[in-house]
């Protein structure tokens, strides 16, 4: 079987590392890798050459029986591949609604990584909460070289400053740690999330929980947001206001998985906010949190800075490509047999919630 890996157009980060290609070698499984795949993140091509062929994207287009990468190929490119390439990537199904369908009318078999079930038996393939992780600890970093203050309490000779009040929107794993990363940094943190059970681990890490009462029961959510009556929304929003206008810093976490973003931080909440404060937007690829979030895009309004980016992780790219690597590897150790065929097992919970094309009836 040969397992195709290839390089990430417009993102720095690899899906695989030389290290997990040592670790995943058997006899039977031969690797093929784009010339310059990891370079951006720092892994040359020689320590893949010691356990791989380093080629061109065409060949491995056209020979790979397993195809690797972090973001979806393009329509053309999957028009190249043999019938039945199994593809394994984070596809967004819930994001695109169509790429199922497409990769199903291609002939195709596709397991999407941001599928793979959230549960304790999974952890060790769980690619959305290695990037969030990642893309929490970035937003505090990032929201330190835009504020226009000190993160923590300082006392000079020319005076004393108080520290930073930093608001953190949803308390998933991005979320926590930014809370952790910015209580490092010595400010002040408060957290909001309509899961209940987010309260005890934002109070473990030394942040003030910002509790709404009434938010609909999350348990099975997966450790997801789930959809709230516009009674609590609006209950919440009043909160959120008010904790705002007294931020430094926001930053937004808050996701629902399948729908559009919640809307946290409306326009008149951000005109309230001391100029020269920012606000992250982690959720701005969904719609963002805050109503004036462009996607990809760093603005100002009212002296506010707002930037909305869902892919902080790559900013961290050998250290993402890293924990990235590990968990595809994990995962492939799934279908990989000790000869170095393709074993698919159809009845394992993660191999079956993963696939979202090419499932047998």
């Amino acid at each position: 079987m040969i397992l195709g890996l290839l390089n990430e157009p417009n993102d720095p980060r690899v899906a695989l590392t030389p290290t997990n290609l040592s670790k995943l070698a058997v006899s039977g499984l031969e690797f093929l890798v784009e010339t310059g795949a990891g370079v951006d993140a720092f892994f040359e091509d020689a320590a893949y050459a010691a356990h791989a062929t380093v080629t061109d994207r065409a060949s491995i287009l056209q020979k790979a029986d397993v195809l690797v990468s972090i973001n979806t190929l393009p329509e053309a490119e999957r028009a190249q591949l043999k019938k039945g390439t199994v593809l394994i990537a984070s596809f967004q199904p819930y994001i695109d609604s169509d790429i199922a369908e497409s990769l199903e009318k291609e002939g195709l078999r596709a397991f999407s990584l941001d599928m793979i079930p959230r549960t304790t038996l999974a952890q060790a393939m769980d690619v959305l909460s290695s990037m969030a992780s990642i893309a929490g600890y970035q937003a505090v970093l990032l929201a330190a070289t835009h504020v226009s203050r000190y993160f923590p309490m300082m006392v000079t000779a020319a005076g004393s400053i108080k520290p930073s009040k930093v608001l953190v929107l949803g308390a998933g794993v991005a979320g926590l740690q930014a809370i952790a990363t910015a209580k490092r940094n010595g400010a002040s943190v408060e957290a909001f999330d309509t899961r209940a059970a987010a309260k005890e681990e934002v109070e473990s890490l030394g942040a003030k929980f910002v509790e709404v009462p009434g938010a609909v029961d999350d348990r099975g959510a997966g450790g997801y947001a789930v959809q709230q009556s516009e009674e609590y929304l609006q209950r919440q929003r009043e909160e959120v206001q008010t904790r705002a206008a007294k931020a430094d810093i926001i930053i937004c976490t808050a996701q629902v998985r399948g729908k559009k973003a919640p809307v946290l931080l409306p326009a008149e909440t951000v005109e309230k906010m001391r100029p020269g404060s920012v606000v992250i937007d982690l959720a701005a690829s969904t719609g963002g949190n805050c109503a004036l979030t462009q996607n990809n895009k760093t603005i100002r309004h009212n002296g506010v800075t707002i930037l909305g980016d869902s892919n902080l992780a790559a900013r961290m790219p050998e250290d993402a490509s890293t924990l990235f690597g590990n968990n595809v590897a994990n995962f492939l150790k799934l279908m990989i047999a000790k000869d170095g065929s393709l074993q698919l097992d159809f009845n394992n919970e993660i191999i079956r919630g993963s696939c979202i094309a090419g499932k047998p009836n």
